[in-house]
């Protein structure tokens, strides 16, 4: 028989407007339950008495979407589903169901039962309907990775029923629900663009081309916009394929339950973010392409449009709420007019970054759900070609596809159940995505990881407690190096001329009682530079050697390229949460100059090496009261440098705590303070600061109410620094005076820092506060 031509087919589910915008991802979970009589009556009891009322007696929808489908709004899998019914969708009235487990899993059961996709008996041969499906259908659709993003991804549509598959092949658009997604315009200029429709609203249109771009368009651009009436998927596959060719078709597409990630890692990229573009970010100010906004850690824009003469101006230009409970705590990516970002409770989203708008929406699955609390938070992605990274609560990193969300690999870094776990954004080199790892307050020991960006394989671990016959293991007593901590849970930098990667340490385990640990305790409250190739260390400087007081080092390690004692020098420069600022030179190691810039009373200063002159006091029995407070004089929100002014820019905050050293027995993934602490009666308060980044001289200083622990700056070329608070506003500054110049109120607790970009010549300042994701521009006149 002749095979049949290479055509477009759409196979359109049910809710497909909401299905493009949820990404279709991992394994997750199975149902331990699937099939089984008993789980089906007793989810069918459950269901009657608690989810008929919004869902029907049928599953076939009222108040709430139909069930009996076998496609779900929430994701088609049954980790998904099973989260969906577990959790709830937070800003919907979907709730949380209170649920046992085993009665969720009942529940799915029954619901798989209603579609009667599950136990169908199929009588085609799948190899031969998987070269039936790439001849007809893989020019718009994929499954596991091969194909076209440009439609649906079905590799979970095997769980419609056989009836249900074959109506929709052979009657395209008739599936309850269905409305046309097709979309063709035409701009003023005279541009014609056509493709499927991510997201529209009175102003804007989303389309998603069959060449797999994106066009953000605006409606007041358009001259013309035509919607389709009906699929365009063609409707005459019941005469060009035969009943052989069908029957095989359905086997194969009744065999896609659940994604593949060993088929989906091997998606074939093309464009996105080269390692290149972000090397060279000066030139692309318009752009936001890592945490920090570039290699070096500046966090500054070069974006001058919004500057001293028109900050009071500013407008709210559009705001976002994720689902999910739980902070915000993201800085979010631009490339290319696309906003990246994550939210809490393992939520990710591509916006337009000119509207706010969802593209895509991504869902992560822990592995074991019994280890993962609702709404820990997430500061943001990587990218690299055209793979986004982020890691989880549950110390996996995760690659997803940039252009649709849909997840192509995760790896475990470390075993959630001994404490393990991360929320920092990963960074992209050229070859390697870098991570680090949270937990110190558990007596983990901490790690650098670099990965393989196509296939998730581990490349190199650098420990940071060195382990026997590694150096810096002698600053450990006894066996204590094993509970070191040492986390590695902020972005780390990089000097592609230098080609070194630095990355600050976290504190030493357990916190507050030094005695279990004699020594400096090499890595912790250090920076560390290591040849991103092998992971080997080139050299280290300890900013808090045997540190008694949670002073972690995970501050940013910004580097400068400036004039020092009369010689160009490439430096590093960081003020720590002890209270003092750091001046190193990045190419050895060197300490050049520390002051401190907060009250403190723990040192009486630096020695000609930096190494920290002790005053004598510590945690004891009775408590200490010492300066700063635990929290640090500033902590991991982003400090800015302003290349104008040569100033170093940072929130602080003033307060002591009173320390208290406990004796404590390490209990894997328990807490291993070793002691406690408590603030010593006095009000705190904090503010922004500009030094001198040469000699640390103050030179403005903006007092806050309070100082905070996340609320970080940015940095303009327009002469404008932003800077959160944490009792809500978002300020404009003169970057020179500390003048304010503008300020909002969000209603949230901001722990997150600004960033700066622009669509379509016009800039925008952005920052995750509380729950929601705020971005600010001056007033549209167009």
């Amino acid at each position: 028989m002749k095979k049949p031509t290479l055509r477009l087919i759409v196979l359109f589910v049910i809710g497909l407007t909401s299905n493009l915008l949820i990404a279709q991802h991992g394994p997750g979970s199975k149902n331990p339950l699937e099939g089984k009589a008993d789980a089906i009556a007793a989810g069918k009891g459950i269901y009657d008495s608690m989810c008929a009322g919004c869902h029907g007696s049928k599953g076939d929808g009222g108040r709430g979407p139909a069930v009996n489908k076998g496609t779900f709004k929430r994701g088609n899998e049954d980790a998904q589903v099973f989260d969906v019914i577990k959790n709830g969708v937070s800003g919907t009235a979907m709730p949380a169901m209170g649920l046992k487990d085993e009665e969720v899993w009942q529940v799915v059961s029954f619901l798989r039962s209603l579609s009667g996709g599950s136990g169908e008996k199929v009588t085609g041969n799948i190899v031969a309907g998987e070269q039936v499906f790439k001849m007809n259908c893989a020019g718009c659709h994929m499954v596991n990775g091969h194909g076209s993003r440009y439609a649906s991804d079905l590799s979970t549509i095997g769980n419609l029923s056989v009836d249900e598959l074959k109506t929709r092949i052979l009657k395209p658009g008739s599936a309850e629900g269905y409305a046309p997604n097709f979309v063709e315009v035409k701009t003023k200029d005279g541009k014609a663009m056509r493709g499927l429709r991510r997201n529209e609203d009175s102003f804007s249109l989303a389309l998603f081309s069959r060449e797999e771009e994106f066009h953000l368009l605006r409606k007041k651009d358009l001259a013309e916009i035509k919607y389709a009436e009906k699929s365009i998927m063609p409707a005459n596959y019941g005469q060009r394929l035969s009943a052989e060719q069908m029957d095989n078709l359905i086997a194969y597409l009744k065999s896609l339950k659940a994604p593949d990630l060993s088929k989906a890692a091997l998606m074939p990229m093309k464009g996105g973010l080269s390692y290149e573009r972000i090397a060279n970010s000066r030139q692309e100010p318009h752009n936001w392409f890592t945490y920090y906004g570039d290699y070096e850690g500046r966090h500054y824009s070069l974006l001058k449009q919004i500057n001293l003469s028109n900050v009071s101006q500013l407008q709210t230009a559009w705001t976002f709420q994720p689902q999910g409970n739980g902070g915000l705590q993201a800085s979010p990516l631009v490339v290319d007019g696309i906003m990246y970002t994550t939210a809490a409770s393992n939520f990710a989203y591509a916006l337009d970054a000119a509207t706010g708008k969802v593209l895509w929406s991504y869902k992560y699955n822990p592995a074991d759900p019994k280890l993962y609390a609702p709404g820990q938070p997430n500061r943001g992605f990587a990218m690299l070609g055209g793979r986004l990274f982020l890691t989880t609560a549950d110390a996996y990193v995760v690659a997803l596809d940039a252009k649709t969300g849909r997840e192509l690999w995760k790896v475990e870094m470390a075993k959630a159940s001994e404490g393990h776990f991360s929320y920092m954004a990963p960074l992209a080199l050229k070859d390697k995505i870098i991570t680090g790892i949270g937990g110190g307050e558990y007596g983990v020991r901490g790690f650098i990881d670099a990965y393989d960006p196509a296939t998730g394989k581990r490349l190199w671990r650098f420990w940071t407690i060195p382990g026997p016959g590694e150096f810096g293991h002698d600053t450990w007593a006894g066996d204590s190096w094993k509970q070191g901590a040492g986390t590695t849970w902020t972005t780390g930098t990089y000097d592609p001329e230098l080609d070194t990667l630095y990355w600050s340490v976290g504190n030493p385990g357990p916190d507050l009682n030094g005695d279990v640990r004699q020594g400096d305790n090499l890595f912790s409250c250090s920076v560390v530079a290591l040849n991103p190739n092998t992971g080997q260390r080139k050299w280290h400087f300890q900013f808090t050697p045997h540190d008694m007081f949670d002073w972690d080092a995970n501050e940013t390690p910004m580097l400068v390229d400036m004039m020092w004692q009369g010689k160009m020098r490439k430096l590093m420069l960081h003020a720590n949460r002890n209270a003092f600022y750091y001046v190193l030179d990045r190419t050895t190691g060197e300490f050049l100059f520390g002051a401190p810039f907060a009250r403190q009373n723990w040192a009486k200063g630096l020695d000609a090496k930096g190494r920290p002159i002790m005053s004598g006091k510590e945690p004891s029995a009775e408590g200490t009261l010492v300066y700063p407070n635990l929290a640090g004089a500033t902590n991991w929100q982003s400090p800015s440098f302003d290349p104008e002014t040569k100033y170093f820019l940072m929130t602080y905050k003033e307060q002591g705590n009173i320390y208290i050293k406990e004796a404590q027995k390490f209990e894997v993934a328990k807490s291993y303070w070793g002691g406690r602490f408590f603030p010593p009666g006095e009000k705190d308060w904090g503010g922004v600061m500009a030094i001198d980044a040469a000699t640390g001289k103050k030179i403005w200083d903006f007092k806050l109410n309070a100082g905070g622990l996340g609320n970080g700056l940015l940095a303009t070329a327009g002469g404008v620094t932003f800077a959160t608070t944490v009792d809500g506003y978002v300020l404009g500054l003169n970057s020179k005076t500390g003048k304010l110049l503008w300020r909002t109120q969000t209603g949230g607790d901001p722990h997150a820092s600004p960033i700066s970009y622009a669509v379509n010549g016009r800039q925008f300042v952005a920052c995750s506060i509380g729950g929601m994701l705020f971005s600010w521009a001056l007033p549209d006149l167009e």
